[in-house]
């Protein structure tokens, strides 16, 4: 997209990289690298010193797990062990063994599909792990919940969320339950829903759709947008500005419903100083 001077405008883009993509690259997700040192420093608040890893081998879950230890480690804390699997794989067991005989204090799961990630929090509970486990979106999805079941409760994940008290954000979900009777993964719903708009907005303003430069200009120009996913704008590298990353808890299964997704919002993740 940027040899051909083309814009690419993402709402579920998140890997790190695509901050030094150029100068037609933008988008409303959040980078990976901020999800990985909400991740790094949630551990460490919460006491952890000693995480064991599993990952897909796959750019995103790739880089989540990257951002998070380096921010783990930075603050002090160590990787005992890293276990890593192919996406067509259905049974962790002697990964998980490995990571449990580690003794780590919690165990990080970054995992690109959904039903992957259940599946192995199920068998992490299946193999006696009682410990804390630490994610992402992905890990307390829609259906990453309904594999893992109650196995799935007191999981921490480090995710953006929409805002309860957003009215435009209430609205656009209970449009998309009135017609599809479900969501998943809402904060990403939200933010590409936003971003038709903002393109809508942008293409009117150049009046020309091949008007590559107008439509980056609109972008870099936009003052603040408010949307479904909150009111923000983007930087001179295309990020988003504005939004941040809350911590979310696992419901027991009685307690989960469409309308919370699940989980409850603990807080903004924290900052800590090293």
């Amino acid at each position: 997209a940027e040899a051909d001077g083309v814009i690419m405008f993402s709402g579920l883009a998140t890997n790190p990289a695509i901050k030094d993509a150029g100068d037609y690259i933008f988008r409303t997700a959040i980078s990976d690298a901020l999800v990985g040192v909400d991740t790094g420093n949630t551990l460490w608040t919460d006491g952890i010193r000693k995480i064991a890893t599993i990952t897909e081998a796959t750019d995103y879950a790739e880089g989540v797990r990257a951002e998070t230890v380096k921010r783990f480690e930075a603050l002090g804390g160590s990787v005992v062990a890293a276990e890593q699997y192919g996406s067509e794989e259905t049974d962790y067991r002697a990964a998980i063994t490995k990571m449990l005989d580690a003794n780590p204090d919690a165990i990080h799961v970054a995992a690109q599909a959904e039903f992957a990630g259940g599946t192995i929090v199920k068998q992490l509970r299946e193999l006696g792990w009682d410990g804390p486990i630490y994610g992402e979106i992905v890990m307390i999805g829609t259906t990453a919940l309904d594999v893992a079941g109650d196995a799935a409760t007191g999981i921490i994940g480090i995710v953006p969320a929409l805002d309860p008290g957003n009215q435009k954000a209430n609205d656009f979900l209970a449009r998309f339950r009135a017609r599809y009777q479900y969501t998943t993964l809402e904060w990403f719903m939200g933010s590409g829903y936003d971003n038709v708009y903002i393109t809508a907005a942008c293409l009117e303003q150049t009046g020309d759709d091949q008007d590559a430069d107008g439509f980056r200009d609109c972008l870099y120009n936009m003052p603040p947008y408010s949307g479904t996913i909150g009111t923000y704008t983007f930087d001179s590298d295309g990020e988003v500005v504005g939004l941040a990353n809350a911590v979310a808890e696992v419901l027991p299964v009685a307690e989960r419903t469409s309308e919370n997704s699940g989980w409850k919002i603990l807080g903004l993740a924290p900052t800590v100083d090293g």
